[in-house]
């Protein structure tokens, strides 16, 4: 029983490990690089003949999920103050399908909220703004950019798994010491 309960906590202690190592618990930033390197693989890992499939009419298609995040990153942070990037119009969630196009547009808007929110000093996160009509801080928009990212995420970790797609952080070739799950 003793080396039982040793053993989970050996490789509780591991997998602990293992997620600091990928910016869990480390703050905005490392949550942003672990979210970050999360959509990107995921969406590497996704075949190209997947990126326009839909779980039911009506319902975002993968590559429409990623060009959402894409966009409300972008959107999101223009609320902040930098402009939102020549070339990006309404209709790019449901016209911008092909993998590289879509990947693309995912990095440039994830690097662009990293390096808005490198720049950003504390009297600059206590900034007034107003998005929708509603009063907020320029630290909500971040808190809100990085919360609708995970939210998605969860969304199209589900459409991966309902088309036989396994995240690779969960893949079984991971390294042992890596978390499993999602």
């Amino acid at each position: 029983m003793k080396k039982a309960l040793l053993a989970i906590i050996i490789c509780c202690a591991s997998t602990l490990h293992a997620q600091m190592d990928e910016g869990l618990w480390q703050g905005y930033d490392g949550e942003w690089a672990h979210v970050s390197k999360q959509l990107i693989a995921l969406a590497e890992a996704t075949p190209q003949d997947k990126f326009t499939w839909r779980p039911a009419p009506g319902v975002r298609s993968t590559s429409e999920v990623y060009m959402h995040i894409a966009m409300a990153n972008f959107y999101l942070l223009s609320v902040t103050g930098p402009k939102m990037p020549a070339g990006m119009t309404q209709d790019m969630e449901k016209t911008v399908t092909q993998k590289a196009e879509v990947i693309d547009w995912l990095k440039r808007s994830l690097e662009a909220v990293k390096v808005a929110h490198a720049k950003e000093t504390p009297a600059d996160f206590q900034r007034k703004v107003t998005v929708f009509g509603r009063d907020a801080t320029v630290d909500g928009m971040y808190l809100r950019i990085i919360v609708h990212d995970n939210e998605h995420m969860g969304q199209l970790i589900a459409y991966a798994r309902m088309n036989g797609i396994v995240p690779p952080w969960a893949q079984p070739s991971a390294k042992p010491d890596k978390p499993q799950g999602h």
